[in-house]
């Protein structure tokens, strides 16, 4: 059983409250538009990482996290990648990996719209954390926590950290 921190688009932003909310999990994933190493520093002083660069992300980061992640965790097939659409709406890039991988989890970031649903044509969930930076148009900063059991995603939570500061 794995519990897991999923956060996107930090342009460069941690909020100080993210950390008491990833205390309780195994796993921190971040779904790209890191920003900076630092913020990828810190996240992996608290738990161990897994990350995909986002578009706004440069060389260095580009270097140290892949496109795409595509890994099983405690049963779960779980497809992570910044940019992709959603159920119904997929680019033809991410359309073609869930088609030939046939992940349980699909995970993006980028949209800074917080969005769980499922997809029935391919048995696939997917989640987009929304943003938890303060860069882009979204009102609220949001991460998501789940748990990884036995092949099963379950207690998902939806965590709101605050306003968006205005910069």
């Amino acid at each position: 059983m794995k519990r897991i921190a999923l956060l996107s688009d930090t342009h460069g932003y941690l909020d100080a409250k993210l950390k008491k909310y990833t205390e309780s999990c195994h796993e921190i994933w971040h779904a790209g538009d890191i920003g900076t190493l630092a913020v990828t520093d810190t996240l992996e002083s608290w738990k161990p990482l897994r990350a995909v660069y986002g578009n706004i992300d440069g060389d260095k980061l580009r270097v140290v996290y892949p496109e795409n992640q595509l890994f099983e965790l405690d049963g779960v097939k779980v497809l992570m990648t910044h940019i992709g659409g959603y159920p119904g709406r997929y680019n033809a890039r991410v359309r073609a990996l869930i088609e030939k991988e046939k992940p349980k989890l699909y995970i993006c970031g980028h949209s800074h719209i917080l969005k769980v649903m499922f997809d029935k044509k391919h048995n696939c969930l997917h989640m987009n954390p929304g943003a938890c930076g303060n860069h882009g148009f979204h009102q609220m900063k949001t991460l998501l926590r789940f748990t990884l059991d036995a092949g099963n995603i379950k207690d998902l939570e939806v965590i709101e950290l605050g306003n968006r500061s205005s910069l």
